[in-house]
């Protein structure tokens, strides 16, 4: 059975029980990529938002059909192609291979639907022939333009009033600087395919309109994208959409929230201050990245700094490091003896164990809460270091453990933290922290015969100096009752 949730609505400006089309079903909807280059780490925000919500309705009993699209046919492909000296499809593609490289490398699930422009151009061309038929567009030497001034309730997502607002889109042949286009006429060079008004390709916004209705009906349950979408892409998409379709467009309208530099400006190409997600996966565990997401509630602004990816990482590790320690706890009382017995840390941790669940879902249910949720993840991993620190904790905790493995795993589920075992995570952050401190495994792994060495042969002198050096390499040495370990030394967490 699905389980009820609340969803903030761009919409409506505010959060209301979420009341599907049809019971048990969801479908989504999310504008995807214009690949004219590779995703950075602002366009990962909006694709691991997504991908956790898909993740955490169909944990909670929602079959949902996600939706995400590819616009390959745009203004922008076509300048990067005249500079590269590419055919602008053939650039898109490249670019596409190289987004869905990343998706992967970020361990995101597979859209239901992926469409692309320049597949579904049949279907575009029918809907702008509707709003011709209907009076909402008009054909102007060899364009068409959508007419802002026959949809009366235009403005509605933005807030803004028409009079005041004016569509980017140039070109000879428009009515009124609000219109927009939705099928701009061939120039030489560029892609073109042939229509009732003559050889051209799709305006930006109507490819979204037609490919949503394609998948998912005239009217569906939720819009998703990053919050700059809102004018004027979803605005236009809502008018062109309920225009053609005489029906509501979308139900809920989310948006994300977007990277903030230090000076306040959003993460973008065009202000040239990008990090790739390749060059972030190259130095940082994939769920760095989606802890670091989903740490803020997905709706407000996320500051992007030097330190978010290595606090977020000394974040995770924290969460991994809890896991283990419940791992290795045994013993078969009961869970109320063991807090009753081993003192407050023990009793502080039932306590939180008890309502974990509850109080978990209730922050996801709440208009999709993760900053809440991810932080009783981490409350809760600090009061599991907190008790594994009491000596009788590993004969003992096994009951405590046992709880805490099964929150742990809710986590997992519901937003896809915790997916890989401890070990597979520490050998990939030395992989890929190592790589970006610029130290060798070998050179770390050659310290540390030596330290056995020393050791070996009560040279304790040796081997505290190597001790030091190892650890202004940044590198962690713990004596074990089993040998020596070893991990990348990591930030503070709280």
């Amino acid at each position: 059975m699905a389980h009820p949730f609340r969803l903030y609505s761009t919409l409506t400006r505010d959060a209301a029980d979420f009341v599907p089309q049809e019971e048990g079903k969801v479908g989504l909807y999310v504008c995807g990529m214009t690949v004219y280059d590779h995703a950075h780490v602002g366009h990962a925000r909006a694709m691991v938002v997504f991908d956790s919500f898909v993740r955490y309705l169909r944990h909670r009993g929602w079959a949902v059909t996600f939706v995400r699209n590819f616009t390959d046919v745009d203004d922008k492909i076509i300048r990067r192609a005249n500079e590269t000296g590419e055919a602008p499809l053939d650039l898109a593609n490249r670019f596409i291979t190289s987004f869905q490289e990343d998706v992967a490398a970020l361990g995101l699930i597979k859209p239901d639907h992926e469409p692309r422009v320049s597949t579904s151009i049949e279907d575009i061309v029918a809907m702008i022939a509707e709003l011709v038929a209907g009076g909402h567009a008009y054909a102007s030497e060899g364009s068409v333009w959508f007419s802002v001034g026959s949809c009366p309730g235009y403005g509605k997502l933005s807030g803004q009033k028409v009079e005041e607002l004016q569509n980017p889109d140039e070109g000879s042949g428009k009515r009124s600087p609000n219109d927009f286009a939705l099928w701009k006429g061939a120039k030489p060079g560029e892609p073109a395919w042939d229509s009732p008004w003559g050889a051209g390709r799709p305006g930006w916004h109507i490819e979204c309109s037609a490919m949503s209705r394609n998948t998912l009906g005239r009217t569906f349950d939720i819009h998703g994208g990053g919050l700059d979408l809102v004018f004027p892409h979803h605005e236009n998409e809502i008018a062109q959409s309920e225009c053609a379709n005489h029906a509501p467009y979308s139900n809920y309208w989310m948006h994300n929230g977007l990277l903030t530099m230090a000076s306040g400006q959003k993460m973008g190409k065009s202000l040239g201050n990008v990090i790739g997600v390749k060059t972030a996966l190259a130095a940082f565990p994939a769920e760095t990245l989606r802890l670091y997401y989903l740490q803020n509630h997905y709706r407000s602004p996320l500051p992007w700094g030097d330190d978010a990816l290595p606090e977020a990482l000394a974040m995770l590790a924290r969460l991994y490091e809890a896991r283990e320690k419940a791992e290795a706890m045994k013993g078969d009382e009961t869970a109320q003896m063991v807090a009753r017995d081993l003192g407050p840390d023990a009793q502080a941790l039932l306590e939180l164990l008890q309502g974990f669940e509850a109080r978990f879902y209730e922050a996801l249910d709440a208009d999709f809460n993760t900053g809440k949720a991810v932080g009783l993840a981490l409350q809760l991993a600090r009061a599991l270091n907190r008790f594994s620190n009491h000596k009788q904790a590993l004969k003992r905790g096994g009951p405590l453990g046992r709880q805490a493995l099964a929150a742990f795993e809710h986590v997992r589920a519901a937003v896809g933290l915790l997916g890989m075992s401890s070990a597979d995570f520490h050998e990939e952050v030395k992989a890929k922290r190592l790589a970006a401190m610029g130290v060798s495994r070998a050179d770390v792994e050659a310290h540390l015969a030596g330290r056995v060495e020393a050791r070996a042969s009560k040279d304790w002198a040796r081997a505290d100096a190597i001790r030091g050096q190892l650890d202004a390499l940044g590198i962690l040495v713990m004596d074990t009752a089993t040998g020596v370990e070893w991990r990348v030394r990591l930030g503070a967490a709280e």
